[in-house]
Order: structure tokens, then C-alpha cells, then sequence
């Protein structure tokens, strides 16, 4: 779920980032990031799982990420990016979005739980909420559909999806097919069976048991995976 979110995340490589939170948002967000070539420190109030992260990120800190005086003696305020995934603790969760702002952290992203916390973040200093339990609701119900079999969607309205080759484009290339002009998506690539992927062109034929990667407005993406019969 988290690896979802980190893909959001406009960080350039080899930023330090600090995630506040080390429960399974913020341990896989956290755990992520440092895949990604990141330096990360991690913050949790309870000693567990600091100890459980201490060998697998940079660093690892039980602190109160309420107290801006901790935090600014922790050096957090040389941070760029900071990640608060704090859980069902929705005060402490907006104190430690106060405490970062008063230090001046240029980018703060929180999970949110529900809309009004991101929405309250973002007005005390969070510059991005993000909302997994919904978001990833919304991906689960159009993988248990069986209509798509893997689904982004952006914070813009617009959503990257891997679905069945639908029936209007069986047999058929993309320039003939009009995929763009009657459904609205771009067919971004094709993958058959037994072949590599290829990166979609005009004359890309489409058959009955291809998947393709498609992108678009989100409700687009949807309309056009609902003409798949799998």
C-alpha cells in the first residue's frame, strides 16, 4: 500500500527525508525511500519499532515529534522532505505537522485519515495529504471487479491501468481503433504473451488476449476497462 504513495513523492534522488511514524505506513513508506537511494530517518514515540528499523535505515530515534524543541535538536529543520505517518493518533498527527512547520520543512506530506484531517493539515502547514485506506479501496474494488488488473490513480484525476485488451480494439491497430478519440485513453504499451513489452505505436495491433497499459482522466480509464468481458 504505502509503496503506492511513495511513487507520488517529488523527491529528488539522494534527498534526506524524515518519516515520523514507524507502523506500516511509515515503515514501508520509510523502507521505500531508502530503496530509492534516499537517507532516511525515522521517528517513533515507542521503542519497539525504532529498534526494529535501527539496522535498516539511516537513522532511528524514539522521540516526542510533538516537542519542535526535540525535534530542532534532532535536525530535523536540515530536512527537506518529511513524512508524518503517525496512525490513529489524530492529534498527535496534526502537532507534529505544527512542530514541522514551525521548523520550516519546505515539504510535508501526512496520511491522512479521513478528509477533514487532510484538510486540517494542509491549513496548519502539510503541503500534501494523502489517503490510503480510501485510495487503496477504490484500487482493491477495481482489482476484485476483475475489469482491471492493476490501477493507479493520481491525485489529479488521472489513473495508469493494466487491463484485458477490450472487444472494439481485437484485431485491430491503434490507428484504426481510435482508442484516444472514442474512449478518451492513451494506449501507453502492449504486453503478449510468451513477449516483452512493447511501447505503443499507431500501427500496434491489438489481439484478443493482450494487455495493455492504458492511462487517462480516471473515469475514463474506468469506462474503457469496463468493455473488457474477463
Amino acid at each position: 500500500m504505502a509503496r503506492l504513495f511513495t511513487e507520488q513523492f517529488a523527491f529528488s534522488k539522494g534527498d534526506s527525508v524524515v518519516v515520523i511514524g514507524l507502523g506500516r505506513f511509515g515503515s514501508s513508506v520509510a523502507q521505500s525511500l531508502m530503496r530509492l537511494g534516499h537517507d532516511v530517518m525515522g521517528i517513533d514515540s515507542d521503542a519497539e519499532p525504532v529498534q526494529a528499523w535501527a539496522d535498516l535505515l539511516t537513522h532511528t530515534v524514539q522521540a516526542d515529534a510533538t516537542n519542535v524543541g526535540i525535534m530542532r535538536q534532532l535536525g530535523v529543520a536540515d530536512f527537506a522532505h518529511a513524512v508524518v505517518g503517525i496512525g490513529t493518533d489524530l492529534a498527535s498527527s496534526l502537532m507534529t505537522v505544527m512542530a514541522l512547520t514551525e521548523l520550516g520543512i519546505p515539504d510535508i506530506w501526512v496520511k491522512a485519515l479521513t478528509a477533514e484531517h487532510g484538510q486540517i493539515a494542509q491549513r496548519i502547514g502539510a503541503h500534501h495529504a494523502v489517503y490510503p485506506e480510501a485510495d487503496m479501496g477504490e484500487r482493491v474494488a477495481h482489482l476484485v471487479s476483475g475489469r482491471m488488473m492493476d490501477y493507479i490513480e493520481f491525485d489529479d484525476g488521472f489513473a495508469i491501468a493494466k487491463v484485458h485488451a477490450p472487444a472494439p480494439l481485437h484485431n485491430c491497430v491503434l490507428a484504426e481503433s481510435r482508442a484516444r478519440e472514442k474512449f478518451g485513453v492513451t494506449v501507453v504499451g502492449v504486453k503478449r504473451a510468451n513477449e516483452d513489452f512493447q511501447h505503443a505505436t499507431p500501427g500496434t495491433l491489438v489481439l484478443a488476449d493482450d494487455l495493455l497499459i492504458v492511462s487517462g482522466p480516471t473515469r475514463k480509464v474506468e469506462q474503457f476497462a469496463s468493455h473488457t468481458k474477463r
